[in-house]
């Protein structure tokens, strides 16, 4: 008798949607992923910062650790809001909040990682992790979302009743 397949348990991400008010619009800190898969990318390619935790380990610890790592940024104290946690269409489970801070995004700086480029060329090379950080108003981060991370931004927006 073959051996049973133990399903593997989903893979699970913590993650900060950061968000500020300016004298015209609410406005919300998205980064865009480095590498070169998606250098080219814009639309429905931006993400809340955020990454994995293990089995164990705080969900919001882990958020404020992934928000550090690729931004470079502390944030303020404050209070933080629970949006909870949402499927991704891979099955990854996503725990979030939200703090307003005002951060400078064009100062993020990330960590980097290594990849195999070209790939197949035996050749590794170092990629930041997040190659940009920006502002945008809530229509706008709508449209450069990944569409599994979209139900954190309306999450928030209902909580702020807006």
């Amino acid at each position: 008798m073959p051996a049973k397949k133990t399903a593997k348990p989903p893979k699970r991400s913590a993650g900060i949607l950061v968000y500020r008010t300016t004298e015209k619009t609410l406005q919300f800190l998205l980064v865009h992923p480095g590498g070169p898969f998606w250098r080219n990318k814009d639309a429905g390619a931006w993400s809340i910062p955020k990454g994995e935790y293990l089995e164990g380990e705080d969900p919001l610890a882990a958020a404020i650790r992934e928000l550090g790592e690729e931004t470079g940024f502390a944030l303020p104290p404050g209070e933080f809001i629970a949006l909870g946690e949402l499927r991704q269409p891979s099955g990854k489970r996503i725990t979030g909040w939200a703090r307003e801070a005002d951060l400078p995004a064009d100062e993020a700086k990330s960590n980097l990682f290594s990849l195999e480029w070209p790939p197949r060329s035996g050749r590794m090379q170092a990629f930041p992790e997040v190659d940009k950080a920006a502002w945008f108003d809530a229509e706008t981060a709508r449209a450069k979302l990944i569409a599994g991370q979209r139900e954190v931004l309306d999450r928030l927006l209902r909580k702020l009743d807006l």
